[in-house]
């Protein structure tokens, strides 16, 4: 996003350097038509205009963040929404489930992405154990994390089961993005990340559920790896926004991880990913080309020095 004549060559450059890595299947005015509509509209994306976007049919997008210099690229590109995602315990800390991260190390990655991001929307995940079986815990968590990060809003996993949770954080004014299907805080309970709601019991129980988190006030839904004709079900019989990740293309909007999508993490390749660039093999080249430039005293040259 541009807010300053002089962002102008930072926003393109970077745009230029996307491209680039961008699969042929992505084509360069694609990318320049988007920077084009975000340079005729830079006002800051709220709940109330992802309300907008899905009444008049314009799809939204998301993207996780967990660092300042990374949100910045993000939110400049135009995203609609970052995503705080406790999926930092994952890629940022090297662990094998969402549950170890905590809400101290969540409001400092909220924090930092805050302080980067001008137009887009930023979501906090409560972390796990922060909010389930205990109400009066969760305002404390959502108010900690409104506070302490400035985020806009923040994302809860679950349904009925968190009902109470759900509306008293409601009641203090804090907007909430809800979040059903595959929910990986609950991850042992499952004991796999298989596809949610296969079975009639189950969707049914998604879709009430659904329609209840519509009703006590949430103003967004996130729907986890569910089959795609469910997902266009909910998103078409509920009135807010639905964004999906593996849910099709039926929903208002996708999300997904940015070091999935970016091709940092290339341990994890499911069906619903697609990589529109390959930054591991691209970082491991240009260390590898740094490390070989300081090994032959390439690097520093005489230009390189004072």
């Amino acid at each position: 996003m541009i807010y300053k004549n002089d962002r102008d060559d930072s926003l393109y450059s970077y745009l230029k350097v996307l491209y680039v890595h961008l699969p042929a299947v992505t084509l360069k005015g694609k990318i320049m038509s988007v920077a084009k509509r975000d340079l005729e509209d830079n006002r800051k994306v709220t709940t109330h205009r992802l309300m907008e976007m899905k009444q008049r049919g314009e799809k939204i997008s998301m993207l996780t963040a967990y660092d300042y210099s990374m949100a910045a690229l993000i939110d400049q590109a135009g995203m609609d929404v970052i995503l705080v995602g406790d999926s930092a315990s994952n890629v940022m800390a090297g662990n094998t489930t969402t549950l170890p991260i905590t809400l101290d190390q969540m409001i400092y990655h909220g924090k930092s992405v805050m302080k980067a991001t001008k137009r887009a929307l930023v979501v906090v995940d409560l972390p796990f154990g922060t909010y389930q079986g205990n109400s009066k815990e969760a305002l404390a968590s959502a108010i900690r994390v409104m506070r302490e990060t400035h985020a806009d809003c923040i994302k809860l996993e679950g349904g009925s089961e968190i009902k109470e949770s759900v509306e008293r954080i409601l009641c203090a004014g804090i907007p909430i993005m809800g979040h059903l299907g595959l929910t990986p805080q609950s991850i042992n309970k499952f004991g796999t990340y298989t596809v949610r709601a296969r079975e009639e019991a189950e969707a049914e129980k998604l879709i009430k559920d659904a329609h209840l988190l519509e009703e006590i006030g949430c103003f967004a839904l996130v729907l986890e790896k569910i089959p795609a004709a469910l997902a266009a079900r909910v998103a078409s019989e509920l009135t807010i926004p639905v964004i999906g990740i593996g849910a099709g293309n039926g929903v208002d909007g996708q999300v997904l991880v940015m070091h999935d999508m970016l091709g940092i993490n290339q341990g994890f390749s499911p069906r619903f990913l697609r990589r529109y660039a390959n930054l591991a093999e691209d970082i491991t080249r240009a260390v590898q080309a740094y490390i070989e430039d300081v090994k032959t005293l390439d690097f520093p040259n005489e230009k390189e020095q004072y």
